[in-house]
Order: C-alpha cells, then sequence, then structure tokens
C-alpha cells in the first residue's frame, strides 16, 4: 500500500490517497495566473520543518526546482489562486500530511 498525493489546482483540493483509496482531502491555496502552478508528476524530496515566514510551518520540496508544498503565514490565502506556484496548505494540515508521506512520494498536479 502507497500513498500518493493528486492536487487539483482547479478545485483547490490536495487528496492523499493509500493505493485507490482516499485517505483525506484538504483545502489548498495554488499559483496566480503568472505564476500557475506546474502540472505534471513530481515526487516529494524533501522536508524542512520550521521554516517561517511565508512557507508556514513546514516545507516539503517538489522534484519540481522550487516548488512545493508549504504550510503559510496567510491562511486567508487557502482556496485561491495567490502563489509563486507553489501550493499552500493551512499549518495544521501541512503538519499532518508530513507525518502521512514519506520523502518519495509521488505527487500528480493537474487542473
Amino acid at each position: 500500500m502507497t500513498n500518493w498525493i493528486d492536487i487539483s489546482t482547479s478545485h483547490h483540493q490536495l487528496k492523499l490517497f493509500n493505493d485507490n483509496i482516499l485517505i483525506k482531502t484538504y483545502p489548498i491555496g495554488v499559483g496566480k495566473m503568472l505564476t500557475p502552478t506546474p502540472a505534471g508528476t513530481y515526487t516529494v524530496i524533501n522536508k524542512d520543518p520550521e521554516t517561517g515566514g511565508p512557507f508556514g510551518v513546514l516545507w516539503m520540496g517538489l522534484s519540481q526546482p522550487h516548488y512545493g508544498i508549504h504550510g503559510t503565514n496567510n491562511p486567508s490565502s487557502i482556496g485561491h489562486d495567490v502563489s509563486h506556484g507553489c501550493i499552500r496548505m493551512f499549518n495544521h494540515d501541512v503538519l499532518e500530511l508530513s507525518s502521512m508521506v514519506p520523502i518519495g512520494t509521488t505527487v500528480h498536479i493537474h487542473r
């Protein structure tokens, strides 16, 4: 059984699956029109806790350089197209997600 992540930028949702079973759905903020979140299939390559500032309590870097899934110091941005391409989550959500996805987890990003 393998956990993987499905991100819909148009629905502002991140879904965590275990094989084909939906484990949890999280609200997210995504890239704005001029700096969209890149579609494609990536992997989680690192985790950096306690980053602070705009990245909130945790950064999970993706195999697409300079992009990641992270917390935020601006929770009102969740549900909107506001970032420079990264996926923003509520701080408590990104901590929970990080505890369930190891480095190497597959991340599918699409509209």
